[in-house]
């Protein structure tokens, strides 16, 4: 189905509205995952909008979850999200992060007890449009066994990095410590389909091929024990020092009552404060590798799909759109 991306905002809005969210926290998600599917994300996009509809009605998210937001340093600011989104505690702070960023060259936001955030680069994205160089890191329940085990230790535990470039699109980082996505190996399940050898293993610990003996095993870390090891460092920024809950601790994001209670670790730099011609001095330097040495400069092509919705709009599968509307036709009613 074609939406605009007025319609799709509307639509999802509705829809968070009547799984429990308040306005504040509808507004929120929605902005990220229309981001998501407007850059060609869909994967983190509208699909996975349901798994947050879904868990707002089961409670696994507190859709009228108040975060608390405090200031242990003046550079530093955590948030115990108390059960809720990710997104609505980082939308609270990103101004003034981004404030204290400027002032003292580097900033930090911590969060705990929070429900997992979907696409990172959300966050680091639009801190790089403010002209700040950014890197994050969030984790979630086990699902990725870590070095020299077979069990799942630790989630695919993602990180972004994003950079700004004058006069263009940033650089924007963003993935995951494991060889792919969960969400990749659901939809091949769900679609039917194999998935490559050495992106998960099975309960028994054997090599697999089928997803639906992966989503029951473990996935395995990108580069191995590097990957693995990412992956342990990913854990402790976004988990460890945040107070949030460990990965092998985490209740599943897509079952039962209760909130993941993941953590989100942010930092955010001032690069001007050490070059004044950083922005430059990037854009030719991602120039000239794309031009001359054929190098793929990750954020150009999702930057590129969300300028082209924003005339054209989305292209979701009916089916997505007819389940997104049941939650919406609840608040509407």
């Amino acid at each position: 189905m074609q939406l605009s991306l007025d319609q799709a905002r509307g639509l999802c809005r509705m829809a968070a509205l009547g799984a429990g969210a308040n306005e504040e926290a509808a507004q929120s998600l929605t902005a990220s995952i229309i981001a998501a599917e407007a850059e060609g994300l869909s994967t983190v996009g509208l699909s996975h909008f349901i798994d947050y509809l879904e868990a707002l009605e089961a409670g696994r998210i507190d859709g009228n979850a108040d975060p608390v937001i405090t200031r242990p340093a003046l550079a530093v600011y955590l948030s115990d999200a108390r059960g809720g989104l990710a997104h609505t505690g980082f939308d609270r702070t990103i101004d003034d992060l981004a404030k204290a960023a400027k002032l003292f060259g580097v900033a930090i936001f911590s969060q705990k007890n929070a429900y997992t955030c979907g696409a990172l680069g959300y966050f680091t994205g639009r801190l790089a449009a403010q002209g700040l160089v950014s890197f994050a890191a969030t984790n979630g329940p086990a699902v990725l066994a870590g070095s020299g085990s077979v069990k799942p230790v630790y989630c695919t535990n993602p990180m972004s990095f994003a950079a700004p470039a004058a006069d263009g699109a940033p650089l924007v980082i963003d993935q995951s410590s494991s060889a792919t996505a969960f969400v990749n190996i659901r939809k091949a399940a769900e679609d039917g389909k194999k998935i490559p050898e050495g992106w998960a293993l099975d309960a028994s610990g054997n090599p697999t091929t089928d997803p639906a003996a992966a989503m029951k095993g473990a996935m395995l870390a990108f580069g191995g024990q590097r990957g693995a090891n990412i992956a342990l460092m990913v854990e402790v920024l976004a988990a460890g020092i945040s107070g949030a809950n460990w990965s092998l601790d985490a209740p599943w994001f897509g079952g039962g009552p209760d909130s993941p209670g993941t953590g989100l670790f942010v930092l955010a730099i001032e690069p001007k404060l050490l070059d004044p011609d950083f922005e430059q001095r990037m854009k030719d330097q991602l120039d000239r590798l794309r031009r001359r040495y054929g190098v793929h400069v990750p954020g150009r092509a999702r930057a590129e799909a969300a300028e082209k919705a924003q005339a054209r709009g989305i292209t979701a599968p009916k089916a997505v759109v007819q389940r997104i509307s049941e939650f919406a036709e609840r608040y509407s009613a």
